[in-house]
């Protein structure tokens, strides 16, 4: 239970911890792209306002108004811009007013109709036909496309009112996405290294808060396992003591109404003092389950008589409540025919007073809880599981009892509680009931818990299904070898 519950805190440590890495991650992704974005923008920007000022402009003639650009004075002798142009992965382009392509420093021109744009956009160029060498230098052409990413800045040159042209600069995206994917790879890693780190470490917290309760827990399991050990002699002493009483009393012959009056009086001690006996006995029971310290050793025990045998006791009860209790048995299949495993067919791996007590807790219950006229039908039958372990799936024989009853039910929101200590479904289960004419109760609320802590101490499962009003239905399952199926 404590390392289910250090496993659990670890895990929920981990995650958030992993959850607040993964978007402080992403906030300084975001952050380093958009600002090596803003920072190629900036660069781009800074480019078209220098080849700006050095554009060459003249008019077109001397009787003319108009102006152009003179190519020559503006790009092909201006090498200094060129240069640092080429240096920095820059690519200029010059249109014509009506968006014809005069002059590039692209080797290929790209197939992208004139957008203005000063803030800075992605384009997504597709290129076809690009060359390639073969192994023996010669060179072919490769029929497959190619795209790159550029980022653009586009800006309308003019003199007063008439356009001159359009100067287009481009650069290219790999400078903003190596280094983002640079980041990433750097921020996975860093991520994984935090988040097995925290895991190492939360394990750690987590053991060491819970020590103080774990301490507490099992001082409290002492104390619950010593003050049943102690309370047992003394109410076993008592009881004898009421028993010799009343039997003292039953040898004489009683006149006196005095008398008689402490007969009454002692019968009811006696019943008090049985059921707080075996209230003990239920505390000290799982207290030396909950600790370990049970001592009963497992071995062969075969379920159908020792069902046959809960039944037959039973049976009592049944005819006192008009209740029709049955026993089943799931014969094996045909296709079976080792005589061994058919002798043993419904023999298991188990502690043969605690099934005992396990199969007469859920049958009483049932008789208990069903009205008069009612049907308690008990079923048992062998089945197989799956298992799967290291990735391998196998199959393993289970042994499986069904009490069935058509009582009162239980509501729907007390099933997952149902198996709590000194837990009961108040009032519904626990008042008689003038329609069902069921009996009123005096349990302690410690069958149930019995029963799983019976269950689990043979490695088995306990389902219970209800419907008010129709019936419930406990499903039992038990390996036939609880030490192979752990």
């Amino acid at each position: 239970m404590f390392q289910a519950t250090r496993r659990r805190l670890a895990l929920w440590y981990t995650a958030v911890t992993a959850l607040l890495l993964l978007l402080f991650a992403i906030g300084v992704y975001l952050y380093v792209r958009n600002t090596l974005v803003e920072r190629i923008d900036d660069t781009l920007n800074h480019v078209v306002e220098v080849v700006e000022r050095s554009l060459v402009i003249e008019p077109v003639n001397s009787n003319s108004s108009q102006r152009r650009i003179n190519l020559e004075a503006s790009f092909r002798d201006n090498t200094d811009t060129v240069e640092t142009v080429e240096d920095d992965h820059i690519d200029l382009e010059w249109f014509s007013p009506t968006g014809k392509l005069l002059w590039s420093t692209l080797s290929e021109p790209l197939d992208i109709p004139i957008h203005v744009n000063r803030t800075g956009e992605t384009v997504h160029v597709v290129r076809e036909g690009r060359h390639g060498e073969t192994q023996n230098g010669e060179r072919k052409d490769i029929s497959e496309n190619s795209g790159i990413l550029l980022r653009q800045v586009t800006q309308r040159v003019q003199v007063g009112k008439q356009v001159v042209g359009y100067l287009r600069v481009s650069h290219p995206w790999f400078e903003v996405t190596k280094p983002s994917r640079q980041l990433m790879l750097d921020l996975a890693i860093g991520i994984w290294m935090m988040v097995l780190s925290v895991g190492a470490s939360g394990w750690f917290l987590s053991g060491k808060a819970m020590e103080p309760v774990h301490e507490s827990y099992q001082r409290l399991k002492q104390f619950t396992a010593d003050a049943s050990h102690e309370l047992r002699s003394p109410i076993a002493l008592i009881q004898t003591n009421v028993q010799v009483a009343l039997a003292d009393l039953d040898a004489v012959e009683v006149k006196d109404t005095t008398l008689s009056h402490y007969r009454q009086q002692l019968k009811v001690v006696e019943r008090l003092t049985q059921r707080l006996g075996k209230l003990v006995n239920d505390l000290l029971f799982l207290a030396r389950q909950d600790s370990g310290i049970s001592t009963e050793n497992f071995s062969a025990c075969p379920l159908d008589a020792l069902l046959m045998e809960v039944v037959e006791e039973q049976q009592l009860l049944a005819a006192e409540k008009n209740i029709n209790l049955t026993f089943n048995l799931i014969d094996p299949p045909v296709t079976e025919t080792n005589p061994e495993i058919l002798e043993n067919w419904f023999t298991l791996s188990g502690n043969w007073n605690q099934l005992v007590r396990l199969l007469t807790n859920l049958i009483s219950n049932a008789l208990r809880y069903t009205p008069s006229s009612g049907r308690v039908n008990v079923e048992l039958a062998r089945i197989e599981a799956t298992n799967r372990v290291s990735g391998l799936r196998s199959s393993y024989p289970q042994l499986q009892i069904k009490v069935s009853d058509t009582g009162i039910g239980i509501p729907a929101e007390a099933l997952p509680r149902l198996f709590d200590r000194f837990y009961r479904v108040d009032p519904a289960r626990t008042h008689p009931n003038k329609n069902t004419k069921t009996e009123n109760t005096t349990g302690s609320g410690l069958g149930l818990a019995i029963a799983l802590a019976i269950v689990e101490n043979h490695q088995g499962h306990i389902q219970v299904e209800s419907t008010v009003g129709k019936g419930t239905n406990v499903t039992v399952t038990l390996p036939v070898s609880y030490k192979n199926y752990d």
